[in-house]
């Protein structure tokens, strides 16, 4: 019962390193390139509950100074998962665009097909 007790109360940290794993693995795992893109956001999303659920505490407000709240949330990691949000969004388009071209060049969204296709056009 301990641990459940303590899976219950730490159930953001555990879904945070299940989301990095499975982001992870399919990057690693798969050959397509928006898959591997769509993992490196699993990762991304992963990254940030994590940093949110430190700064999060129980029955906590928002730190605006208010008279009678004692107990306040960490602002912190919020400010900066919201810096890192808006950076993962742009890497994505950026990632996004050049996956485009790739695909326009090469044909393919395979990563070994284009490594295949790149090493037969250097020998």
């Amino acid at each position: 019962m301990v641990l459940l007790e303590r899976l219950y109360t730490n159930i953001y940290y555990l879904v945070a390193v299940v989301l990095f794993v499975i982001g992870f693995h399919t990057m690693l795992t798969h050959k397509n390139l928006i898959k591997k893109l769509m993992a490196l956001n699993i990762m991304d999303t992963a990254i940030f509950l994590f940093f949110v659920a430190i700064g999060y505490r129980q029955g906590g407000q928002a730190p605006i100074l208010v008279p009678g709240v004692e107990k306040f949330v960490n602002p912190i990691p919020s400010a900066l998962i919201l810096t890192g949000i808006v950076i993962s969004v742009s890497f994505t388009a950026f990632a996004l665009a050049l996956v485009v071209l790739l695909y326009k060049h090469y044909g393919t969204l395979d990563s070994d097909e284009i490594i295949a296709i790149r090493g037969k056009k250097h020998v």
